[in-house]
Formats: C-alpha cells, sequence, structure tokens
C-alpha cells in the first residue's frame, strides 16, 4: 500500500522527525541535506508504527465535532470541569466566571465568539506562566510561547525553538496542561520520542499516563468549537 507523506525541510534541523497529525498526515521534518530516498527509506522502516497511528480510533474520529448550541442550562468544560451556562440581564460587559458562565444578554447573539475569547484570555493568564516555569525546571530556554488555534495539535515545537499551545486546552484538567506543556519543552532537549524523552516528561510530570488516558478519552471534546 502506498504510503504519502510530506516532506518539510529546515537548514537548522539536525535530526529526522516523522509525525503523524490528527488529520492523518504523514510529516517528515528533515534536514537540509538528507536525500530523498534515505527519507524514503526511513519512512518505509517506519511504515508499520506509522500505519498503527494512522488506525488510532481515539485520536482521528471525528476530527472536529460541532460545538454547543450555547443556552441557558448548557454546560462547557473549563480545567476539567463542567459548569452551566446563564445568559442574564445584566449592565456588566464581559463574561463573569463563578462557578457557572454568566454572559451579559447584550452578548447573546454572539456569545460563542465572547466565551472562545474568554478562553483564549484564559489560557493565556493560565499556560504561558507554566511554560516558564517548567522551562526553569528543565533547565531549556524557548524563544517565543504562544497561544495558538490549532485545528489537530495540543502543542507544537518550532525547529526555531518556539513552543505553541492550543487554546482549548484550558478546558482541560491542569495535570493535563502541564503535561502537553512538559512534553513540548521536553523537545528542547530531544527532538524524538525516544526512552530519554519519556524519562524527562514522565520526571516532571508524575501524571504523565493519567493525563495520555485522559485526551485518549475525553480529547474529542477539547476539539468541540465551545
Amino acid at each position: 500500500m502506498e504510503l504519502d507523506y510530506q516532506i518539510c525541510r529546515s537548514e537548522t534541523r539536525r535530526k529526522l522527525t516523522i509525525t503523524v497529525e490528527r488529520d492523518r498526515s504523514v510529516v517528515v521534518r528533515a534536514p537540509m541535506e538528507v536525500s530523498e530516498e534515505k527519507i524514503r527509506e526511513i519512512v518505509e522502516a517506519k511504515r508499520f508504527w506509522i500505519f498503527e497511528k494512522l488506525h488510532h480510533v481515539q485520536k482521528y474520529t471525528p476530527p472536529h465535532p460541532p460545538g454547543k448550541e450555547m443556552v441557558n442550562g448548557e454546560s462547557v468544560l473549563y480545567l476539567g470541569r463542567s459548569y452551566r451556562i446563564e445568559v442574564v440581564d445584566t449592565d456588566a460587559t464581559e463574561i463573569l466566571f463563578d462557578r457557572r458562565f454568566v454572559i451579559p444578554r447584550s452578548h447573546a447573539s454572539r456569545r460563542k465568539e465572547v466565551l472562545r475569547e474568554w478562553y483564549i484570555e484564559r489560557a493565556k493568564a493560565t499556560i504561558l506562566p507554566r511554560v516558564r516555569r517548567f522551562a526553569d525546571k528543565l533547565g531549556v530556554a524557548y524563544k517565543h510561547a504562544n497561544i495558538v488555534d490549532s485545528r489537530y495539535r495540543w502543542g507544537s515545537c518550532t525547529v526555531k525553538d518556539n513552543v505553541n499551545f492550543n487554546w482549548r486546552l484550558i478546558k482541560a484538567p491542569m495535570f493535563v496542561v502541564d503535561y502537553i506543556i512538559v512534553h513540548e519543552l521536553a523537545h528542547l532537549m530531544e527532538p524524538n520520542h525516544t526512552p530519554r524523552f519519556w524519562n524527562i516528561v514522565s520526571a516532571q510530570s508524575p501524571k504523565m499516563e493519567k493525563a495520555r488516558a485522559w485526551l485518549r478519552d475525553n480529547g474529542q471534546l477539547l476539539e468541540e468549537d465551545i
């Protein structure tokens, strides 16, 4: 069976890596000097692993579920727990969170967008300081940490030493957020998923296996628009 993959080359990359994205695309990131023939050999050697990843049911079906209707009594996730939504008459101009989400009726027509903006701001305020804290613990330096809107990835570490985190992570429990942070920062020390890499992650994220299980079981919920 033919295996399609995309090659992304970089002058700064030192090692070749293969990733299977959440949209089922296979991406090979390689240094400039590695020939296409050599890449093909490596991909063929990893064929069984790649097909295992491509047929991972929890990770790939469905890719992006529809969001909620956002009406009174509906609930949404925040840091791993569900909270009710209430649209109320108030002079306030912003969302109030107090064991529930209180949305001013003036925002009723665009309440999804308003809640999404609230999530993004909370992600910046909560996740980015933790990135700095874990980077200090690991003794690594990154150039920029960003909160992004990524359709298929919870986090990423770029060849330019930037780390990116999906704003939807703010809906997950904190032990899951911390696992993703450590996972991406560990790539600054070890670009591949080697035993050394997993030892680094598990040392800083003792609930690593619990976090991975939570994402397998609940990742689909995080992918909802809201």
